[in-house]
């Protein structure tokens, strides 16, 4: 597996589509489709924006060693998988719009935000 397959990986994994993995990053989606194909090599900046904006473990992503994720991410994922499977089927649908709506909620207002 290569970088541009690992990249792919860390899309499938967060759950994103192409487009919305592109905008959190700042590429064009041409260009996502591109590095996933193999058709382009990823940049450098592309590698650390990838890893910050998601917190993926950047060696992982250059090398294919150690875990996708840092270590903080990986247990917050890690719990929240455990809470989302421990849900009846129609509260993870519940859990999913909520989610949904905190993120564009977010994504409209992370400007204004200070943090």
């Amino acid at each position: 597996m290569v970088v541009n397959d690992r990249v792919k990986e860390v899309r499938h994994a967060l759950g994103l589509t192409q487009i919305k993995f592109a905008e959190r990053i700042a590429i064009s989606q041409s260009y996502l489709v591109s590095i996933e194909l193999g058709n382009k090599k990823i940049n450098e900046r592309t590698i650390r924006l990838i890893s910050m904006e998601f917190s993926v473990n950047e060696h992982w992503l250059r090398t294919g060693e150690g875990s996708m994720f840092n270590d903080e991410f990986d247990k917050k994922l890690a719990r929240i998988n455990s809470l989302f499977k421990a849900l009846n089927p129609r509260f993870q649908d519940c859990a999913l719009d909520h989610l949904n709506v905190l993120a564009e909620l977010y994504n409209s207002c992370k400007d204004k935000l200070i943090l």
